[in-house]
């Protein structure tokens, strides 16, 4: 079985991530990630963190993915001290230096190569498995066919790692000095500015006031600017293939695309792994991966080549997730008054923390794990005190919605059609 691995950007999101399936959740100091952006872990939140991963029986790996200058090696040292009592399950590097100094901290701390290594060929992963890697994740630009020749030229305890889902980069496997060069920002120390997704022209010389649009189609340019990768529906492929891991991108995502995106791939991983010969691909797992904010989906380069394909996106920004409406509660946090507990044609109370505003008559969806979207429609609002409200737009506001179905600690509401 290949473990799920999902982003956590945040202690909630590694909670969705975690709640929806996933195997192992990968996340970030407040140093050295390739997220510098997403909220990330302090010190103390890595040890929390990790209590909680591994008190349901998870893993958490620790991203260090970026290249340090020598300056920043004190405070490296430093953090590696700080939290290598935090039973962290493995650090994810791409420098070798930062790989180097890991074994020196943490001498038993298990080795996961980055993408950013850019590893394409059985040559190149033999050479980070002799260094001592456990875990190679693989440059996005590589075939199936190519991960099965690497899969098949490596001893059998060394494992493979691969995206499943997420934003590509024009650049190979993210190495692009493209931001720091028009902004300062250093991709490949966390903080791109993503200038591939910008809209760009081309001047004359000599007429600098006439620029002409780099045009692909009638919406704008986007020469440099990818798809996302979605590969729901080649999961028995990627499987056989010979993947260890599936990791899902987007640390600087919601919390509701943790859930949805994780529980989408569980699905369709276990209903794989049920009946392999009998599987046949549920077309509502890509209706639930349509839900999350996205570009235009593709499978990546796993049934295609690069040069010949190159999966540029033809729509300039993003396709907009469903509305994340609000997260249900335990009941014993926020229990339903005397008056209002009985059960009605309608259904039963449950109590819910707002995400988004909400209201009277939405058409909306319950999400749980393991399940589709279940659709109903918002007939009751109830305050924390038991008065009936038409809507509840507050920030984090706990409330009351009548449910025509049961509902757990964690499910989602979502908008519905």
């Amino acid at each position: 079985m290949p473990e799920l691995l999902s982003p956590a950007g945040n202690f909630e999101k590694l909670k969705a991530a975690l709640l929806y399936g996933a195997d192992a959740v990968y996340l970030a100091g407040t140093r050295f990630g390739m997220r510098s952006a997403a909220d990330n872990f302090t010190n103390d939140e890595l040890y929390e963190a990790s209590e909680y991963v591994h008190a349901r029986g998870k893993k958490i790996y620790l991203t260090l993915n970026t290249m340090p200058h020598g300056y920043e090696y004190p405070a490296l040292r430093e953090f590696l001290e700080y939290i290598k009592d935090a039973r962290i399950d493995a650090c994810i590097v791409a420098d070798m230096g930062v790989m180097s100094l890991i074994k020196e901290t943490i001498p038993d701390m298990e080795i996961h190569i980055s993408t950013q290594a850019s590893i394409v060929s059985p040559a190149s992963a033999k050479a980070y498995a002799s260094l001592g890697a456990k875990r190679l994740v693989l440059a996005r630009e590589l075939t199936l066919d190519e991960i099965k020749a690497i899969k098949a030229s490596l001893p059998r305890d060394i494992e493979l790692e691969a995206f499943i889902h997420g934003s590509m980069c024009v650049s190979y496997s993210g190495r692009c000095m493209l931001s720091h060069s028009l902004t300062g920002r250093d991709a490949n120390r966390g903080a791109c500015a993503q200038p591939c997704r910008w809209e760009y022209d081309i001047r004359e010389i000599k007429r600098p006031d006439q620029p002409y649009p780099i045009e692909e189609n009638e919406l704008g340019t986007f020469i440099m600017s990818s798809k996302d990768m979605c590969t729901v529906s080649i999961i028995p492929q990627l499987i056989e293939a010979g993947i260890d891991s599936f990791k899902i991108e987007g640390r600087m995502k919601s919390a509701y695309y943790a859930a949805v995106v994780t529980n989408a791939y569980r699905m369709a991983i276990d209903s794989y792994l049920r009946a392999p010969s009998d599987y046949k691909f549920d077309e509502r797992l890509m209706r639930e991966l349509e839900s999350v904010s996205h570009r235009e989906y593709c499978t990546g380069f796993y049934l295609d080549d690069p040069m010949e394909n190159p999966q540029m996106s033809t729509i300039n920004g993003y396709i907009r997730e469903k509305a994340y409406f609000a997260t249900a509660l335990n009941p014993d946090e926020l229990c339903v008054p005397a008056a209002l507990a009985l059960e009605n044609e309608n259904g039963r109370l449950y109590p819910f923390i707002q995400r988004n505003k909400i209201k009277l008559d939405d058409s909306a969806e319950i999400i749980s794990p393991s399940k589709i979207g279940k659709p109903f429609k918002v007939t009751e609002l109830y305050a924390e005190s038991g008065e009936p409200i038409e809507s509840a737009p507050h920030p984090s506001q706990k409330f009351f919605v009548r449910v025509p179905f049961d509902v757990l600690e964690g499910d989602i509401i979502r908008s519905g059609e």
